[in-house]
């Protein structure tokens, strides 16, 4: 499989080089030279598989031309130590929990898989001059999964950068307590002032001519194809409880690798009747579908703070699957946005009326399929983080405490280790060369 830049200017990648760059020479992100239609008898046997193998039939269309088929099969079950379970919140609604995993949130899919193939191509290829330095940006939850996913992997060090004061507590424990191979720069400045030092590493000459660098935000192939696996495991639950197949997806949406994901797995054929596009204020991409022009800005601060996104970066990933058509995006995406006054109010009425506990991410996502589902038909949301990594808010929310998992208690009680910097690119730039020394 080769890889093509959304930018059209750069030339096609292979796998390995996809993943080492991150991003393509050209400032695009890599796609997927062909999209290939899962076969039918997929579809016909899907309810009776077991999510590693919906996940290794949907993995083996990308990379099976590039990874042995034993590799591939042990890197989607490493991956998938976990279940990302269906639940019935109310009647036509179900909640797809993607929390279950190590630093529950539903980017521990991607970055475990990330990381997997990363750690297998430099095995197979060698890491080059030095170690891969790994970038990543988050608003929250990308940090913990991925440096949880690569804690510890040989030949790979990590250098996390988020904003400072915008992430919940107990996120921030997750990714800026470990060590090791593990770096987290605090960040004076905004989710997108994190995502801009890391998109101008990746232009900087001189930095890549002397750092091996990639990015472990949804950007990389390996971080964003795998999303789509749980789409597959929803439908074959979905057909388990007798559901129909027409299901609409409400997804909440930051950088939009999520959705773009849910678009992909439509693309090879999976049977859905539309997406919902779910923001809370921070929404330009519905302003988008409703005048057709597309206006970054900077990002406002919520309670649902891993989509506080003003520049999305799959964003240009959708337009690539669509042609650059509105037209064709809308008959596919419907948007809405929630104040965080609504966000408060979701939580607590669905809390009281089915006992479901929304996370503020959740919430939007289930408010967009109340408002837009039509009656009949069945609207999945997902439900992306456990809401205990938002235990202060939630518990502002309901006016009683709520339990908190052992596996991020156990995070609470660790210092934290992360390295305090300015928003500017030069600072980043010296800190990352400083290292070399």
């Amino acid at each position: 499989m080769r890889y093509y830049s959304t930018g059209r200017t750069a030339p096609e990648a292979t796998l390995s080089q996809a993943v080492r760059n991150g991003l393509a020479p050209d400032g695009g992100l890599y796609m997927p030279e062909r999209i290939d239609r899962l076969p039918d008898s997929f579809y016909e046997d899907i309810a009776g598989m077991a999510f590693n193998e919906i996940a290794f039939a949907v993995a083996d269309a990308f990379f099976g031309d590039d990874i042995p088929e034993d590799e591939l099969r042990r890197i989607v079950d490493e991956t998938l130590a976990f279940d990302t379970p269906l639940v019935k919140v109310e009647d036509g609604i179900y909640s797809l929990e993607l929390f279950h995993g190590p630093t529950m949130a539903f980017k521990d899919v991607g970055g475990r898989f990330m990381a997997r193939i990363l750690s297998w191509i430099i095995s197979r290829d060698g890491h080059g001059p030095g170690k891969v330095t790994v970038l990543v940006a988050t608003s929250g939850d990308t940090g913990s999964a991925v440096a949880n996913g690569f804690l510890g992997v040989d030949g790979v060090d990590v250098t996390v950068l988020y904003p400072s004061g915008k992430v919940s507590d107990i996120q921030e424990k997750q990714f800026a307590t470990l060590g090791r191979n593990i770096t987290t720069l605090e960040v004076d400045g905004s989710f997108d002032d994190c995502q801009r030092l890391v998109k101008s590493a990746f232009m900087d000459e001189e930095l890549r001519s002397r750092l091996t660098l990639t990015s472990a935000n949804s950007i990389n192939v390996a971080r964003f194809l795998p999303q789509a696996f749980y789409y597959f495991n929803a439908y074959a639950q979905a057909r388990r409880m007798g559901l129909r197949d027409d299901i609409v997806f409400s997804v909440p949406s930051g950088n939009f690798g999520n959705l773009a994901a849910g678009l992909i797995a439509a693309e090879m054929g999976l049977p859905v009747g539309h997406f919902i596009a779910a923001n809370n204020v921070n929404d330009v991409f519905l302003e988008y579908l409703q005048t057709g022009i597309y206006r970054p800005r900077t990002s406002v601060r919520t309670i649902a703070n891993a989509m506080d996104v003003g520049d999305p970066s799959n964003f240009a990933r959708i337009l690539d699957l669509y042609g650059d058509s509105v037209e064709a995006i809308r008959r596919d995406i419907s948007g809405c946005h929630y104040t965080d006054y609504e966000i408060r109010d979701a939580v607590r009425s669905v809390h009281s009326s089915t006992g479901y506990l929304l996370d503020p991410h959740g919430a939007c996502a289930y408010m967009g399929l109340k408002d837009y589902l039509q009656p009949g038909r069945t609207g999945i949301f997902l439900e992306t983080a456990h809401p205990a990594k938002f235990k202060d808010t939630i518990e502002d929310i309901l006016g009683m405490e709520i339990g908190i998992p052992e596996r991020l208690r156990a995070f609470l009680d660790a210092p934290k280790l992360s390295v305090k910097i300015s928003g500017a690119y030069q600072d980043f730039k010296d800190y990352l060369l400083a290292r070399l020394k």
